[in-house]
């Protein structure tokens, strides 16, 4: 198994790179979509973004994808840092929105998409993780949840206030949108979406030789902002996969969104997607409690026995990356490199300690 760091955009600098090098780590997981452009409540630009009922911020440029030259400048400045380019995680929502919202813009959107595979492909990053989510990430709370009061994020109860228009996965692909709210869909229809994005794309993944790896809904309720949600308990993991069979058709396997779900465990949905070969790369972290109350905690204070989940990733040799995701701030001076020096240095340990066979 190797050892990761998932980077905003604006954290892809030779700094965080080195940072990355000297706390074991070999690859880098790299989000593209700039969360915090113009977004209210995100000041803290290296924690993960919580904003509110008005979103992240804007989405990019609808009119420029990204381009070969930009994928490669960012591998070849990892590689020169001795670090590998894991994954793109997320595609923006200006590049794709009308494919979460079957809107008159879905036949140029899929072909976004498959040119944004290719392109990712021709660079040679093997992975792209996605969130097929219409309301996306939302409902998040912030404070002093995790060991010595230290500052996390968790969810205190839902939240179904109608999406405004011009809005999806929580942030805005057109601020001029006319007054109103997105119109609920129902589960069926998101399925039926997801059915037809996976047909569309997953042929020109197949050829790019890139991996989509879709990830749970976070925070995994049956509903968000008025919309439907699509793998929020373990078992809707299986659906999406069984919905277009292919070797390219994966998971971004997130141990934390799984332990806050309602239903199963995290250990048996581990152990039975594991054992299929599904996990494009995992997303490392813990929590304590289930939706619709949790708390995210350090990683070796939640509910999850992670040592355990290693194991069982062991024994199914699966031999991707782990990344910490993201994690409790630590109160000094750097509280997201504090944080995940603590997570990235308890990861390494017990990876040292599960692959010698202790």
């Amino acid at each position: 198994m190797k050892l990761g760091l998932g980077l905003y955009r604006h954290m892809l600098t030779r700094e965080n790179f080195r940072f990355a090098r000297q706390a074991g780590c070999t690859h880098i997981v790299a989000h593209l979509v700039d969360y915090f452009h113009q977004g209210p409540g995100n000041e803290d630009k290296e924690n993960q973004p919580t904003g509110g009922r008005q979103g992240w911020g804007l989405a990019g440029d609808p009119d420029r994808l990204w381009t070969v030259g930009e994928l490669r400048a960012i591998k070849a400045d990892l590689n020169a840092e001795g670090l590998e380019l894991a994954a793109i995680e997320n595609f923006d929502p200006a590049h794709w929105h009308d494919v979460l919202l079957d809107g008159p813009k879905k036949a140029l959107h899929l072909e976004n998409i498959k040119t944004i595979i290719r392109r990712v492909g021709e660079a040679g990053i093997p992975v792209i993780g996605y969130n097929f989510s219409i309301a996306g990430v939302a409902a998040r709370v912030k404070g002093p949840f995790a060991r010595g009061h230290a500052e996390s994020v968790g969810m205190d109860g839902g939240d179904d206030t109608p999406l405004p228009n011009g809005m999806v996965w929580n942030m805005v692909y057109d601020p001029k949108a006319p007054p109103g709210v997105v119109p609920s869909a129902t589960p069926e229809q998101l399925w039926s979406r997801l059915q037809e994005f996976l047909d569309a794309v997953l042929p020109v993944a197949e050829e790019a030789g890139v991996t989509l790896a879709a990830h749970p809904d976070d925070p995994p309720t049956p509903t968000l902002r008025g919309q439907p949600r699509l793998v929020y308990q373990p078992r809707l993991y299986q659906k999406l996969l069984d919905l277009h069979p292919s070797p390219r058709n994966a998971l971004e396997f997130c141990l934390g969104s799984i332990a806050e779900m309602t239903e199963g465990d995290v250990y048996t949905a581990t152990e039975e997607y594991s054992r299929q070969g599904k996990l494009a790369y995992i997303h490392f972290r813990n929590v304590r409690g289930k939706v619709p109350t949790y708390q995210e905690a350090f990683v070796d204070d939640g509910d999850v026995d992670l040592i355990r989940v290693l194991r069982i990733l062991k024994k199914n040799r699966y031999d991707g990356v782990l990344i910490p995701d993201h994690t409790p701030q630590m109160s000094c001076a750097a509280p997201w490199h504090a944080g995940m020096a603590h997570a990235l240095g308890y990861l390494r340990a017990a990876l040292q300690v599960i692959e010698e066979g202790r």
